[in-house]
């Protein structure tokens, strides 16, 4: 190859935006090739936008990539596809995943779940004249036991888009990422280099989740304590008050009772340590 390629990474905060371009640098250099880097990650622990340019080639002088340029724009969450995707250039590659990370300024109505996010439409992206590979990796994430492999197994679908070999990306993923987890990363990556992406588009995700008015429902708020590090996200942004940090500043459910299944917490959670479950309730219960 004897030009310079373009590629963009994006997300929110916690979902591996750093982590996975320092993968891909990784794999560039163990090729030999030249390659320049710069990202964006100050508000990462807020839930803020996530983004790092990557280059590589023969000889990279800027790591910034301008708009229309980017070769592929691997996107770890939605909105963040659609918010970077004038960056990438026409016939380039869209590698996204169906998950929606809704911040709070988007909801109409905590309730019922209106949301004023952008809708996900597969088809529409398509028609800019871009290939797009969707898939949902954050549920096959948590079919293999931990859904902080997500980007990783997005890195194993844009591995079959690149010259690399699989050789070059398990040695260079096995040398970035933290000791105790490359056997779970090795088998996300696996999994994403046999994906077929199409089979998992966006057909059917409602964008809206369905009412609950006059429907009984009781929620349950599972913490994972060793995730949390006491950042206070969840606790300050809960509507109902259900949250609060304990003596050594990690998050406890205080009110479960008060819960109303709005998944602020769990959307939010740079950590991905919280879960809202729902629970079977019979009426009566409710009523009495």
């Amino acid at each position: 190859m004897g030009e310079v390629r373009n590629l963009l990474i994006v997300g929110v905060g916690g979902q591996g935006v750093v982590l996975a371009s320092d993968i891909v640098a990784a794999v560039c250099l163990r090729h030999g090739y030249d390659v320049k880097k710069s990202e964006v990650h100050g508000m990462a622990q807020r839930g803020g936008v996530v983004y790092s340019h990557l280059r590589y080639g023969p000889n990279v002088h800027s790591p910034l990539i301008e708009r229309g340029r980017a070769d592929a724009l691997l996107a770890l969450e939605w909105s963040e596809a659609l918010r970077w995707l004038p960056y990438l250039r026409p016939g380039g590659v869209l590698v996204v995943d169906m998950v929606r990370s809704i911040p709070p300024i988007a909801l109409r109505d905590r309730m019922t779940w209106k949301s004023a996010y952008p809708p996900m439409d597969v088809d529409q992206v398509r028609a800019l004249q871009v290939e797009v590979c969707a898939c949902n990796a954050g549920q096959l994430a948590e079919e293999l036991g931990n859904r902080k492999v997500a980007n990783t197994i997005l890195l194993g679908i844009l591995s079959n888009l690149l010259e690399f070999s699989q050789e070059e990306w398990e040695e260079a993923l096995s040398a970035v990422v933290p000791p105790h987890t490359v056997d779970i990363n090795l088998q996300a990556f696996r999994l994403g280099r046999s994906v077929h992406a199409e089979r998992f588009t966006a057909g059917g995700i409602p964008v809206d989740l369905p009412p609950t008015y006059g429907v009984p429902r009781r929620f349950r708020v599972e913490i994972v304590e060793a995730w949390c590090k006491g950042c206070g996200i969840c606790v300050r942004l809960c509507p109902e008050e259900c949250l609060r940090l304990d003596s050594r500043e990690r998050a406890k459910v205080g009110d479960p009772g008060r819960c109303t299944g709005c998944q602020i917490c769990q959307l939010l959670c740079p950590d991905f340590a919280i879960a809202v479950h729902e629970e079977q309730v019979e009426e009566a219960s409710i009523r009495g």
